[in-house]
């Protein structure tokens, strides 16, 4: 489905919208791409291509809650089976479906079909990989059906960066390899030498091939981890904590025997004797908490769409089914030096909260608010989002730039006149006399070379209890530094620090 993250967020194609994570763009609408936005650019580049871009922030648990009817849609009208990549994007098996539909083009038409009468626009793809399907899919107005054993044909114009390994895509073209078909023509021999089983996997994935080899030894064990819930669980919480205790099992298991797996399937249990499942693509990439949190997203999202009634019917079993199992042939890390993936940091974090308590390790994300500290929640590592970003025009609002450091607690400051005077704010939020001079926690005061503002805020003011009035001033000084300080009570303390 075509840019699902700015479908679900409800956004419309006819006008300039980018959602966004990490400070780059993850998807834009068709308008935002008219105007020359394009997926991984920064936030500052896209926005000078389009001044008037909507920035929306990315919301996974509301794509997976819209995707949801989706699914159901083509499981009932399509194929009961399928694998979810990530919303808006899925991996059906086409020989089943399209031996009864009559051909693959009867198939994709179908779907086409199916989906448009939902009112979702959609591209479909085939190849004989789940890696080159994607790719399909993005080729031509419609998506590309591959013939059968032409897909290292297909994928060879491609340049390596498609691969989705940075160091790789960054090495192979300073050694002359720019494209797909030149990393498949090499020797496989002399890749497994120079770049280890990654890079051999990578190969194979470039040649049209499943990236690792199947593990026919391990084929009928059985790893899948399981949790009874008594009494019934009708909170998500703690299914999300237990999801995340049965991923560290089944990473566990896996890893005794060698193995990883391409799909992970989650299954829900019901008092009602209902069983709802949904199978997720993982290829041993997802850690114990992105299993967890793909698990409370699926949870939610059976919620939203009314499969799983909580009240009326508790959880009563969650079971992880790993599928797909290959040999885990691991990471070499000679020729690109010491490497800190992204799964080993997430399992320091979990450790240290194990050991510290649930908020011993927090990461920050934005909130909404007027002054800097205010727009700042410390979220415990691995939890989601408890509300969404508040959004709205927040009179009194700090413009930006926004400051480098934040203090929690304000330091004590004064600020001074031209007289030596202090500085304060009137009634009419007029400055009583230009800043000359500031000293911060009692230090020597310092020239002020420049400064804009006050802003005033009144907060609450119809709670006599919780009201706060208070006006912030931005100031640079002669040393260089450039502070955001505030006024209250007839008090100056310094809330940040710009550089």
């Amino acid at each position: 489905m075509m840019d699902w993250p700015v479908v679900a967020a409800g956004a419309d194609h006819d006008e300039p919208v980018a959602i966004i994570a990490r400070e780059r763009v993850l998807a834009c609408s068709r308008e935002a791409r008219r105007q020359g936005v394009r997926r991984g650019m920064r936030v500052r580049q896209a926005s000078g291509r389009c001044p008037r871009l909507r920035l929306l922030d990315r919301d996974p648990e509301a794509e997976v809650r819209a995707f949801e009817p989706v699914l159901r849609l083509l499981e009932k009208r399509v194929a009961p089976h399928m694998e979810v990549l990530r919303p808006g994007l899925i991996a059906v098996p086409a020989r089943g479906p399209a031996r009864y539909f009559c051909g693959e083009p009867a198939l994709v038409g179908h779907i086409t079909t199916v989906l448009t009468g939902a009112e979702v626009e959609s591209r479909t793809g085939a190849a004989d990989t789940v890696f080159a399907a994607a790719l399909a899919v993005r080729a031509g107005q419609a998506g590309v059906l591959v013939p059968a054993g032409q897909t290292g044909d297909f994928l060879a114009p491609y340049p390596v960066g498609v691969l989705g390994r940075p160091r790789l895509s960054q090495l192979l073209p300073r050694l002359g390899i720019t494209t797909l078909g030149a990393f498949a023509a090499l020797p496989g021999e002399r890749v497994l030498a120079r770049f280890g089983h990654d890079g051999a996997a990578a190969q194979r994935t470039a040649r049209g091939q499943e990236a690792r080899p199947l593990n026919t030894s391990g084929a009928d064990s059985d790893y899948s981890v399981a949790e009874a819930f008594e009494p019934p669980e009708d909170n998500l919480e703690p299914v999300t904590f237990i999801a995340k205790a049965l991923a560290e099992q089944l990473h566990a298991r896996l890893a005794r025997a060698g193995a990883v797996c391409a799909r992970l399937q989650v299954e829900v249990g019901l008092t009602s004797g209902l069983r709802l499942s949904r199978l997720w693509r993982h290829e041993g990439r997802l850690s114990a908490l992105a299993v967890a949190e793909r698990v409370r997203w699926q949870i939610a999202a059976w919620a939203e769409t009314g499969q799983l009634d909580a009240s009326a019917a508790g959880i009563t079993t969650l079971r992880l089914v790993p599928e797909g199992l290959s040999a885990a042939t691991g990471r070499q890390s000679l020729l690109f030096g010491p490497r800190i993936a992204p799964e080993e940091l997430e399992h320091a974090a979990g450790q240290l909260q194990a050991m510290l308590g649930h908020r011993a390790v927090v990461r920050q994300e934005l909130a909404g608010g007027r002054g800097p500290g205010e727009r700042i929640v410390d979220i415990p590592y691995g939890d989601a989002r408890s509300r969404p970003l508040v959004e709205g025009t927040w009179p009194g609002r700090l413009p930006a730039p926004h400051p480098a450091v934040v203090y929690r607690t304000p330091r004590p400051a004064q600020v001074m006149g031209a007289d030596g005077g202090p500085v304060g704010v009137s009634g009419r939020t007029l400055l009583t006399q230009a800043p000359a001079a500031l000293s911060i926690d009692g230090a020597a005061p310092v020239g002020v070379t420049g400064w804009t503002g006050p802003w005033p805020v009144l907060e609450e003011w119809w709670i006599p209890a919780q009201a706060r009035r208070l006006a912030r001033l931005q100031v640079a000084c002669a040393d260089g530094r450039a502070w955001l300080l505030h006024i209250r009570d007839g008090r100056w303390a310094v809330e940040a620090l710009y550089g």
